[in-house]
């Protein structure tokens, strides 16, 4: 499936469009912020501190509710964060992304200078070599580009940030949607009621992860209006509930409250800030989610619906607490005890409604991240379904999304209360967003070129803000926050593994690739016999000889009449345009007929499936083969360019209409063609299987040279294409630590062996696959 047609929309719609963008937003971005009222003032109050006659906790809990909502959500990601996207993308390794573009800085080996003339790679104005204008962030960006442990510690920090999103996919969907059936506990007896909580949020969380591989798209024009509906109803009913109870309760919101707040209640107010701190659960979707919609329609959304609804929803909650002070039960303060009791029975429906739009958002951003992760080569090939052909990013992992309902489905069965769900997603929030400050004060200096002054200001400012409610977040470690901590260690260590292994496998490759004449005086003298048809080599190597090639020939000597050694990479940008898609150039001379092909795609980009791909691939080098003499334009692919690595970008078929295309016709179905201003390179094989044209321009015109390798390439075409794949098997060479021994043989090996392999990922088929095996020593 491919979605390169539309991959990246430019981001200047009409009102109109804005709007239609700010409405769908509100299923997609703010499922899970809408639904914080359904738990914050029952975390909070749960044991921590208690309700009195003076209201003065509940006047104090509401100033810092609105507070956080206006400087975290507001004043943080609307107005600031939301500004530094990357090409439209945004999330924590959007910002990583744009890091590693403007300070030279990159996890991934196998990177070139060619890719730094992307359209993509050098839109942002800091990209093309610009350093900051302040001596200390020109010191920074040296000092980046210069020690690896520098970039280490950026790569570790953008996968704690990762891992803590995935450990909030977990946690968000047990959360809101035991919070929401929590109102149960109003129409029923307390004995009956908590044997119906448990059962009922396990089997609606069931049934959400069930119904995952059907993709949102089918249900997805359900979200917004279900959210919109939410919004209205908690609003409507704040409103009503500050007017018939307290219309005076707008006083609270002065910082006068929060001050006396935590004079009276001192440790147990400070404690409390766990769970005040959920009512900005969902924030971080905001940036992680603006790759589908655009910076305007997030805002407008916020501003003009979200951000006054969750402030009157907070306030009439307030409002009703301030005058009911006769507490029989722990479970009175909450959302639904504030909810006119004719109205109960129709808000828990929309509640729980909108408590599994929201949960299906975080897993939808869960599945999104563990992508970019993987192509990045940070996470270990998954199965990745997309689930629409024209909502792009809408992918569906089986593997996670099992996982991720087995924890959930733990989590609900092991805490049963809100209280410790929400100091665990308490901390996954909050650190998530600790990062992001972390990451924004690094792109404020290298990537804004703004003054050091300012990045400290900023850190300063939100930091010390985040720092007081990850403190009262993590001193609950034994009360609930131990879960996102042990669950982020487990896949950072897994990520870390997995990349570690990956760096060295391709360390190998490039310490023991063979020189081009080597290959170049393989021949029949030496036993060595080329084969019709093309031979597909797939190699992380953009440059030399692979060291399983070598070991392919020596033990198997012949290969292709047409051998291209293809190299399908990922490259630190969310999309690489469809006509900057190939890098293609030939190795050693033309008549030796091999040819070196490098795919570059974007950490968001969706790969093709084999048939589109292999026709996408013979067109490009067709292409690149018509082109080579009239427009011989090459891009200097590496820092130390030889003719090896002179190449040249090629598009998609798709993007040179005015080029050389190509027709495939079945043998048996092939009619005559009728005049064209087009001239047809055929091949003269007899009774192909399959009839491969190339139809090429009339001028400019081709050389007899090129003429004839064309035609060599439409034989090798109809004759069939082979993928040979290396099947390597990492091994810690002797000497090494016991640490290596343990990652390398066992941990990267296991992942290895339960991951998808090349094969599957690339989706060719069985029949034509070759797979070389070959054991490296690192």
């Amino acid at each position: 499936m491919d979605l390169e047609t539309g991959f990246h929309h430019v981001k200047k719609e009409s009102w109109r469009t804005v709007l239609t963008l700010a409405y769908q937003s509100l299923g997609v971005v703010y499922g899970d912020l809408s639904t914080s009222p359904l738990y914050v003032y029952k975390s909070t109050f749960d044991e921590d501190i208690h309700h009195s006659e003076t209201n003065e906790e509940i006047y104090g809990v509401l100033s810092f509710v609105f507070w956080t909502l206006t400087l975290v959500p507001l004043l943080k990601y609307v107005f600031i964060v939301l500004k530094a996207d990357d090409n439209g993308e945004g999330g924590t390794f959007a910002l990583y992304s744009l890091l590693c573009r403007h300070a030279r800085v990159n996890s991934l080996p196998n990177c070139q200078l060619a890719d730094e003339e992307l359209s993509e790679y050098k839109k942002d104005g800091g990209v093309n070599g610009l350093s900051p204008k302040s001596n200390l962030g020109s010191r920074l960006k040296s000092s980046l580009e210069k020690h690896r442990v520098l970039q280490r510690f950026l790569l570790v920090l953008a996968l704690i940030g990762t891992c803590m999103v995935i450990g909030d996919g977990i946690l968000t969907p047990a959360l809101s949607v035991f919070s929401a059936v929590s109102g149960l506990e109003l129409s029923m007896s307390k004995e009956h009621h908590k044997y119906v909580e448990v059962p009922v949020t396990c089997v609606i969380l069931i049934c959400l992860f069930a119904l995952q591989h059907y993709g949102t798209h089918r249900v997805g024009y359900l979200f917004a209006p279900v959210i919109l509906i939410w919004l209205l109803c908690i609003s409507s009913i704040g409103l009503y509930n500050i007017i018939y109870w307290n219309p005076h309760v707008y006083r609270a919101l002065s910082p006068y409250y929060m001050y006396k707040f935590l004079k009276k209640t001192q440790q147990g107010g400070w404690l409390s800030l766990g769970g005040i701190l959920l009512c900005i659960t969902g924030s971080e979707a905001m940036f992680a989610d603006l790759g589908h919609f655009s910076q305007l329609s997030i805002k407008i959304a916020f501003t003009s619906l979200v951000y006054p609804s969750l402030i009157l929803a907070y306030m009439g909650q307030a409002a009703y607490l301030s005058r009911h002070h006769n507490i029989e039960s722990d479970y009175q303060i909450g959302f639904y005890v504030s909810v006119p009791e004719k109205l109960r029975w129709p808000v828990l429906v929309i509640a729980i409604l909108a408590a599994v739009v929201g949960s299906q958002a975080i897993i939808t951003g869960t599945f999104s991240i563990i992508k970019q992760c993987s192509s990045l080569g940070c996470f270990p090939k998954v199965k990745i379904v997309h689930t629409s052909s024209k909502i792009h990013g809408q992918i569906y992992i089986p593997e996670i999304n099992w996982l991720l309902m087995v924890l959930c489905l733990a989590v609900t069965v092991g805490f049963r209360d809100t209280r410790r769900m929400g100091n665990a997603s308490g901390l996954a929030v909050i650190t998530v967003m600790l990062v992001t400050t972390c990451l924004m004060s690094l792109v404020i200096v290298l990537c804004w070129q703004k003054s050091v002054f300012l990045a400290i200001c900023f850190v300063f400012f939100f930091g010390t803000i985040e720092a007081l409610y990850f403190t009262a977040s993590l001193v609950k470690f034994l009360e609930g926050a131990w879960v996102p901590i042990a669950l982020s260690f487990i896949f950072l260590i897994v990520m870390c593994v997995w990349h570690y292994g990956t760096l060295k496998k391709y360390e190998f490759d490039v310490q023991n690739k063979v020189s081009v004449n080597w290959l170049l005086t393989l021949g029949p003298d030496l036993g060595v016999v080329r084969v019709r048809g093309i031979g597909l080599l797939h190699t992380e190597l953009v440059s030399g000889i692979p060291a399983i090639f070598s070991h392919f020939v020596t033990n198997f000597p012949a290969f292709h009449q047409v051998l291209v050694f293809l190299c399908i990479k990922s490259v630190p940008v969310p999309h690489v345009r469809p006509e900057e898609r190939f890098l293609v150039g030939h190795i050693g001379p033309r008549e030796c007929r091999l040819y070196r092909c490098i795919v570059r795609y974007g950490y968001r980009d969706v790969h093709k499936d084999d048939i589109e791909f292999e026709k996408d691939l013979v067109c490009s080098i067709a292409e690149f083969v018509r082109s080579e003499n009239s427009s011989p334009n090459y891009v200097k692919v590496d820092r130390e360019t030889d003719n090896d690595d002179k190449m040249k970008v090629v598009g998609a078929c798709s993007t040179h209409l005015d080029g050389i295309q190509m027709s495939e016709d079945d043998s048996d179905n092939i009619e005559e063609a009728g005049p064209s201003e087009l001239k047809e390179i055929q091949s003269p094989t007899i009774k192909p299987r399959k009839r491969v044209r190339f139809i090429v321009p009339e001028s400019p015109k081709i050389e007899s040279e090129s003429m004839e390798e064309l035609r060599e390439l439409t034989e090798a075409r109809e004759a069939g294409v082979a993928y040979i794949l290396g099947h390597t098997c990492l091994r810690a060479k002797q000497g090494s630590s016991l640490i290596k021994k343990l990652v390398i043989d066992f941990g990267y090996e296991f992942l290895r062996k339960n991951s998808r392999t090349s094969t599957l990922a690339l989706t060719v088929p069985h029949v034509s696959t070759l797979e070389v095996g070959m054991v490296y020593h690192v």
